[in-house]
């Protein structure tokens, strides 16, 4: 009975010390995370006393440099050192106290040592870099990294611990070394050395940093695939796209590759609008044959990229000819499907927007609704683009028995909105601005924020501009110059929209007839006059509706066609400041932070 009493005090006695320790330990590291060094030095040197622990010692002796108690942390770390003169934490530890006294030779002395005697072990070394790192000595641990690599005779080990400092420090030029001495063994971080690099390089001179890397290393190393990876993708982020399809034809060729990099690619090249040079990609695509996997996509997209072209203005009436004969090729090759009638829709479009053959698109849209087997969503986008037809060849009531037949038919759905916004919109065409606007008006609460949006912009701009019989008229002439517009006839629209100030001044469409000017400009690729009236509207007319439409289209032109990062990023922040409730303004904030260089979706 007395053992088990003795047994049972000591049991108790254990317990109650390691509950006492636990206290003392959270309540030393709430001392030292607050910056009570005084409180927090008194509670460590128990706790290290009591188990020699390296962490201990570490809080204890910044503790005591902390409150400058020098004395006792010399004493300290040199009878540690006595005891264990192998262990490197002490000798680093004895050179942060010179450190703080200002001895900084005797301090360096102390950390070359420890580094020099470094032996060829990977847990020692990165034990010794660690201690470094952990008192920011972010140079000392790079050195003891490299100096590790030296006895090893090993490049390789501590890539993951050098690439995270280099980072930190935002060191680029070590940054991009580290990454292309790593991905020739390590090909899977490519897109994390994509990632970090965007991140950290903040101007063209970063990335010109990298691609003169990039090139000596090709140069020396051509069969190292992963390097023309990263170079191609530099130029993709540096825009330059000729340069890039370059080195993706050369990879394409020396790999023997079947093309899926290189349609990858050219998506890329069409979705940036670098129609030319997307052409250039799926041309060289189709020289690998019918028989090519690639081959009919890329045939179709490479239509597609003309058909953007022409679409913004770059290409001639005989170009615009020979296009619509391709969209016809893959018709007569292919047949009028639910497949191929993406085809039909665009072959339409050239005919009544720019080839001026309405009775051809008309002709050409009926047929299409009797295609067997096509989805109800586009049957019903094939009537809202054929009621459009119908406005062209001058038969409104056809138009809108098509916009109501698909606005019954989808209620309350996407396309059933666009019908009835197309609907409002004819009305306005046609001077009948009272059922427009009413129409407008239902139309504001749709679920569809850009036909809210359009709605609210048409239901003001008609509100607006109704308050005196002048300023009916004048919107009367707008509303022809629209209907100019719509009919892809924009030297006429100018004209209109310019007669408007001569028949009536001081009307209040101002800022409407700058908007729609700067439209035609853009559609015509005439860019210093749609900047100079977009900065006119932004500048003068800051309470228009059109305010928020101007400074981003405007942000746009800059960062687009101009190339002025700087000047995109200027307005894309004024949008997000001055206008916080546009539908343009997360796309505005995503465009900036994409243009400062963040990682989007982080």
């Amino acid at each position: 009975m007395k053992k088990l009493i003795l047994f049972i005090s000591f049991c108790l006695s254990v317990l109650y010390s390691s509950a006492q320790e636990s206290v003392d330990d959270a309540l030393a590291y709430q001392y030292y995370q607050q910056g009570q060094f005084q409180e927090a030095s008194i509670l460590l040197e128990k706790l290290f006393n009591k188990t020699n622990s390296d962490t201990y010692f570490e809080l204890y002796f910044t503790s005591l440099l902390k409150i400058k108690k020098f004395e006792e942390a010399e004493k300290l770390v040199k009878k540690l050192i006595r005891q264990h003169p192998k262990k490197p934490a002490y000798s680093i530890a004895l050179g942060r106290f010179y450190q703080e006294k200002g001895q900084i030779d005797e301090a360096n002395k102390q950390y070359l040592q420890a580094i020099n005697n470094l032996p060829a072990e990977e847990y020692k070394i990165r034990e010794l870099a660690n201690n470094f790192y952990n008192f920011q000595a972010y140079d000392l641990a790079i050195t003891t990294f490299l100096q590790g690599r030296k006895l090893m005779n090993d490049t390789k080990p501590f890539t993951f611990e050098l690439l995270s400092i280099y980072r930190y420090k935002k060191d680029k030029n070590m940054l991009i070394q580290e990454y292309l001495n790593a991905l020739p063994e390590m090909p899977q971080l490519l897109p994390q050395a994509e990632s970090v690099l965007s991140t950290v390089f903040e101007d063209n001179s970063d990335y010109q940093l990298l691609q003169s890397a990039l090139l000596k290393k090709i140069q020396k190393e051509p069969q190292t695939e992963i390097y023309t990876k990263l170079l191609i993708w530099q130029y993709l982020q540096q825009q330059e796209y000729e340069m890039a399809l370059r080195q993706l034809i050369a990879q394409d060729k020396r790999i023997k590759d079947d093309g899926a990099i290189l349609y990858q690619a050219a998506n890329t090249f069409l979705s940036n609008q670098a129609y030319p040079v997307a052409i250039k990609a799926y041309e060289y695509l189709l020289l690998k044959g019918k028989e090519n996997e690639y081959y009919l996509p890329a045939k179709v997209e490479l239509v597609n990229a003309k058909y953007q072209l022409v679409i913004t203005g770059k290409f001639e009436k005989n170009s615009i000819t020979e296009l619509a004969a391709a969209y016809q090729s893959i018709l007569d090759e292919y047949g009028k499907t639910p497949q191929t009638v993406f085809a039909l829709k665009k072959w339409v479009n050239l005919q009544a927007y720019y080839l001026n053959d309405l009775e051809k698109a008309e002709k050409g849209l009926e047929e299409a609704l009797k295609i067997p087997g096509l989805p109800n969503a586009e049957t019903g986008q094939l009537k809202l683009d054929l009621g459009d037809i119908y406005i062209l060849t001058q038969q409104p009531w056809e138009a809108i028995l098509l916009y109501e037949q698909v606005a019954k038919q989808f209620e309350n759905q996407a396309i059933g909105n666009e019908a009835r916004y197309r609907s409002a919109r004819l009305s306005f065409y046609q001077g009948n601005f009272t059922y427009a606007k009413s129409q407008a008006d239902i139309l504001k609460a749709s679920t569809s924020q850009l036909i809210a949006n359009d709605a609210l912009n048409l239901s003001l701009l008609i509100s607006d501009n109704l308050q005196s019989s002048t300023d009916s008229s004048a919107l009367k002439m707008y509303a022809d110059a629209e209907m100019l517009q719509f009919r892809n006839l924009p030297a006429k629209a100018m004209v209109k929209l310019d007669s408007i100030p001569i028949a009536f001044p001081n009307n209040s469409l101002q800022d409407d007839i700058l908007m729609a000017k700067s439209k035609i400009f853009i559609k015509n690729n005439e860019i210093s006059q749609a900047i100079t009236v977009l900065k006119e509207l932004t500048e003068k007319q800051q309470t228009s509706i059109w305010a928020d439409d101007a400074l981003f289209t405007l942000a746009g032109l800059y960062e687009t066609n101009l190339k002025d990062n700087e000047q995109a990023k200027v307005l894309y922040q004024k949008l997000i400041n001055d206008y916080p409730g546009s539908m343009y303004t997360t796309e505005a904030r995503k465009r900036f932070r994409k243009l400062r260089g963040d990682i989007i979706g982080t």
